[in-house]
């Protein structure tokens, strides 16, 4: 018999090498299949999945929603739609909810941003139909009721008090407020404060019936079959159709508006404009009885361009361990190319605090490190950052110093970073490294499967389709010194689209900012 067996297996090694020769010829033939699938479904809804293999499955709902396309009369809801996920349903009672959530055992959040809220959640692969339950309910079934309402009334009141007192979590949030005046990206992010008394439930059920539409909808998911989730999203939201466009809003009786409300931002060192800007106050100066304009409508919202406008704003602080000063430009969208080279420049700067633990991989051979930190001990913090959107974005620098150095000394340290990505060239070793940090960067974040679900929901929403982390980082390598130098001159040279955005906190401003710009060729003023 083991005769027998070995004349069978000798027999059989021809037939299973003409086998493996076929399969290789067919798989170097078989076009590559696409792990990203796209199903519309017949209300518009948009469900995508991408395969990806784990322990884990991840989905979300996202939503093309958020503080830029609220109204005056709306102003805030964007942040207390946040608190109130995951509250009383038309299904599930507020116990139901949180027993439920228990049960999954994962992680679920809700999220809002300026130009999205998301509903998300990460378990374990046989709670995928449960946990799709519970965000389509969050999303879409809310009952908003009176005292739960009031409850996150309180919490966003702390929260917001809370995040004022931090310069480096309110700072940013100014600096939007500045670079687009009273429009689309500078409506503020966190509720302002006078106006969490007028958010309630019928408030917020109109913003939900008005934007929360299927033709605005993705629902994506990670570590499951497409089918599963198209089934799925049929199963939630397919009885969910596209309204009509709502009429405009008849214009509100006219009423008292304050005047720091009315006056520009620009060149403005009153501490009662950081107030507006943080918490929109609006009881401590004169009123002068004026006509609101009429609100706007659902096509007005929806279509509205970023229109940044620039400025500069002082707030005084005199309690602050730090002075803060931010310098900011507009920066060109997510669609453009060039906005691979942006990303780049934005590495190749870096910084971040005058002690950090970690070694070059940390980008401590970034130019804000080498040139700033290493050499300014007074100065505590510096960076650069980029904060991209659909139609626009912030490119900037920020630096943190000890009273002891004048914001007016810190301005220039800063200009002469920028100067010298305009007019010298960009040693290739140093380009280098930038464009590998980056590609290493985008490659690592995708490692969370919950990053991953919403790089999907987020890139669907934005370009109807996956761009994969291959083609974001070809694009990265491409990058050339020459591209570098360019897109610096469009961002922040001469020829730029718009003057600058400063915003300094702390316990005096800047001074003659515009001097400086000229000194070091940077910006229009130049």
């Amino acid at each position: 018999m083991k005769r027998a067996l070995n004349v069978a297996a000798s027999r059989a090694k021809p037939a299973l090498a003409h086998a493996r020769r076929h399969a290789v010829r067919t798989a170097a033939t078989a076009p590559p299949v696409d792990p990203v699938q796209i199903t519309t479904l017949p209300n518009k809804l948009r469900v995508a999945t991408e395969a990806s293999p784990g322990h884990f499955s991840s989905l979300g709902v996202y939503i093309e929603a958020g503080s830029r396309f609220e109204s005056p009369r709306m102003s805030g809801v964007s942040h207390l739609l946040d608190r109130m996920a995951f509250k009383s349903t038309q299904t599930r009672t507020p116990e139901e909810m949180s027993n439920v959530i228990d049960s999954i055992g994962g992680q679920i959040l809700c999220s809002s941003s300026r130009e999205t809220i998301m509903y998300q959640s990460s378990h374990f692969h046989s709670a995928t139909p449960t946990a799709m339950s519970v965000l389509a309910d969050a999303s879409m079934r809310s009952l908003f009721l009176p005292e739960e309402v009031a409850a996150q009334q309180d919490a966003a009141a702390y929260e917001i008090r809370e995040i004022s007192s931090k310069p480096e979590m309110i700072l940013p949030e100014i600096l939007h407020q500045v670079a687009y005046e009273r429009n689309t990206l500078g409506n503020p992010l966190l509720c302002p404060e006078d106006r969490l008394p007028l958010i309630n439930g019928k408030l917020m059920d109109e913003f939900v019936k008005t934007w929360y539409r299927p033709d605005r909808i993705v629902v994506a998911g990670v570590g499951m079959p497409h089918e599963e989730l198209v089934e799925l999203a049929h199963k939630h939201f397919g009885d969910l159709q596209v309204p009509p466009i709502p009429l405009e809003t008849p214009p509100p009786t006219p009423r008292a508006v304050p005047t720091h409300l009315l006056a520009s931002s620009k060149h403005t060192s009153s501490p009662s404009l950081y107030k507006s800007l943080t918490t929109a106050a609006s009881s401590f100066l004169n009123p002068h009885p004026i006509s609101v304009p009429p609100e706007p409508s659902y096509t007005e919202l929806a279509t509205a361009k970023a229109q940044y406008t620039g400025g500069q704003l002082f707030l005084p602080r005199t309690d602050l361990e730090f002075n803060h000063v931010y310098v900011a430009f507009e920066g060109m969208s997510i669609h453009d190319e060039d906005i691979y080279a942006l990303a780049t420049m934005q590495v190749l700067l870096g910084g971040g605090g005058s002690f950090s633990a970690g070694g070059p991989g940390k980008g401590m051979y970034s130019r804000l490190y080498t040139h700033v930190l290493n050499h300014q001990p007074r100065i505590d913090h510096c960076a650069s950052f980029h904060h991209i959107y659909n139609d626009s974005s912030l490119f900037g620098l920020f630096a943190s110093a000890h009273p002891s150095m004048s914001t007016s000394s810190i301005l220039p340290i800063l200009l002469h970073q920028l100067s010298l990505l305009l007019h010298n060239p960009i040693p290739l070793q140093e380009l280098s490294r930038a464009k590998n940090q980056l590609s290493s960067s985008l490659m690592m974040a995708l490692e969370s499967r919950s990053v991953e679900v919403e790089d999907l929901g987020r890139q669907i929403l934005v370009h109807g389709r996956k761009v994969g982390v291959a083609e974001m980082c070809g694009k990265v390598a491409s990058v050339t010194a020459a591209d570098i130098r360019r897109v610096a001159g469009r961002v922040f040279g001469a020829a730029a689209g718009g003057p600058p955005t400063i915003v300094v906190m702390g316990k005096e401003d800047v001074g003659d900012w515009s001097r400086a710009f000229k000194k070091f060729g940077v910006g229009r003023s130049a």
